[in-house]
């Protein structure tokens, strides 16, 4: 690997890789980038996965940060430069690619697991088919269809993973190498499940190779700190709740322990902190007397710790219910540090979904299905109604708000121009401790539309809550002690 293979000197690589992390919310001090030059130093450049190793030791604080690290590296240090070598007639510049040759090849490598040939293929397959637009003055289209065409590499404006994807099908080989592996082996039942499994993994490898591959070539023409800006996907905790994808809410899921752990220790801390109580004005300077006036002994108003009470009422309708899941089940996780937790769930039509959230830790996955199902938040239509929602609860649930109670309401206040139901929200907010509305839609969208949120946001506090980052900063800040 060639310490100009970016254009730039290592140590200006190196710092171009930390403001990239940085940029994606990873925390990297000077100390750290400091020990990633040492780690540089001490690993030389001969060995890329080494080098990967050792500066992922140095940056990073998790696991969880690696699927930002792995594609910003790949980015700063580059496997290849330019059109990838390969055999004449193949691919490369102005050459006949041939589609049905290297899924043929394809198969080979992963039945034989051969990551290095897996690579290899997946830049001749970007260079070959990933191609799109084409360049002024230049002779070839950008890329190769079916059977074969001509390569785009010279004459390309760019090129695209989710083409190449596309036009190479690497899923429907599953089969092709499965079958390879039986004849050889003439595994049973369950040992053909596991090698399906294996299969698909590699599968999913060359995909992710085809995607790493696309990046660096997109980054040689537009510089690297453009793609690490804008095609990088964020990690899970700031991707924002309204477009987060299935895998991505499974993945923020498995992070709902970590960060409830790290939540409780915090506010624990603060319980500790408020048990100590402020200092008794009156009751200090009087004892001050006996030493001349100067306050040496310090008197506190002790507090009687009590753990409050906390009441969620969140709207579980279309895409709102992943921000609402993930809230209930990181409050659930928080449970301890409360005297009593009480979840309500509404679309139209509110209900209690207490018992169903403590018994969905286990499954969070299908969460919102067994409260779609095994709870009566719909009514005579689908869509949500926060009017007759607030006003159902008032009416049958006031009770459990009570002057020991916060309350939270989570959604994005789209009445779906039906009445606000404003007196319901003041019956609750006037029999409450205090009463938080956390919002999952950007500021500037707040009263556009069908959206209520202005006019519930004078009556109640009401924070913008896109993604799990500034929930947890939120819920650290905003829950009682």
């Amino acid at each position: 690997m060639s310490a100009t293979a970016t254009g730039a000197g290592l140590p200006e690589r190196l710092t171009a890789l930390v403001q990239a992390l940085r940029s994606h919310g990873i925390r990297i001090g000077t100390g750290e980038t400091v020990d990633a030059g040492l780690a540089l130093e001490a690993l030389g450049l001969a060995d890329r996965e080494r080098v990967r190793e050792g500066l992922a030791a140095a940056l990073l604080h998790s696991q969880g940060q690696r699927p930002v690290f792995d594609p910003v590296f790949d980015l700063y240090f580059p496997r290849a430069v330019g059109a990838p070598d390969a055999p004449d007639g193949i691919s490369g510049s102005g050459r006949e690619f041939g589609r049905d040759d290297l899924r043929d090849r394809l198969a080979a490598a992963l039945a034989a697991n051969d990551r290095a040939l897996i690579a290899q293929l997946a830049a001749e397959a970007v260079d070959g088919m990933g191609g799109y637009g084409t360049r002024p003055g230049s002779a070839g289209a950008g890329g190769a269809g079916e059977s074969g065409g001509s390569s785009g590499s010279s004459g390309s404006d760019g090129w695209s993973s989710h083409q190449t994807l596309s036009r190479l099908r690497p899923e429907t080989l599953l089969a092709r190498v499965l079958a390879g592996i039986r004849q050889g082996t003439g595994e049973d039942e369950f040992t053909d499940r596991l090698t399906a499994d294996e299969i698909r993994r590699r599968i999913e490898s060359f995909r992710d190779a085809v995607r790493a591959e696309a990046r660096r070539r997109v980054a040689e023409r537009r510089g690297a700190d453009e793609i690490a800006r804008r095609a990088i996907a964020p990690t899970a905790d700031r991707v924002d709740f309204l477009i987060a994808g299935r895998a991505q809410l499974d993945d923020l899921r498995r992070t709902v322990q970590p960060l409830a752990r790290k939540l409780a220790t915090r506010l624990a801390a603060r319980r500790r902190r408020a048990a100590r109580g402020r200092i008794d004005l009156r009751r200090t300077l009087r004892g001050s007397l006996s030493t001349g006036g100067i306050p040496m002994r310090p008197v506190l108003r002790r507090r009687r710790p009590a753990r409050p009470e906390l009441v969620l009422l969140c709207d579980v309708s279309g895409s709102v219910a992943g921000f609402a899941n993930f809230t209930m089940l990181l409050v659930q996780a928080l449970h301890d540090q409360f005297s009593k937790v009480r979840v309500f769930a509404f679309v139209n039509r509110v209900d209690e979904v207490t018992d169903l959230i403590a018994r969905g830790t286990a499954d969070p996955e299908g969460l919102n299905g067994r409260i779609v199902s095994g709870a009566a938040v719909t009514g005579y239509h689908g869509s949500s109604d926060y009017g007759s929602a607030l006003g159902e609860f008032a009416e049958r649930y006031i009770e459990a708000v009570t002057a020991r109670s916060t309350v939270f309401v989570l959604g994005d206040a789209r009445t779906n121009m039906s009445d606000p139901n404003v007196p319901a929200l003041r019956a609750i907010a006037s029999r409450a401790r205090r009463v938080y509305w956390l919002n999952p839609e950007r500021h500037a969208q707040w009263q556009t539309g069908d959206s209520a949120a202005g006019t519930y946001a004078e009556l109640v506090e009401m924070y913008e809550c896109r993604d799990a980052r500034q929930l947890s900063a939120l819920i650290g800040r905003l829950l009682p002690v």
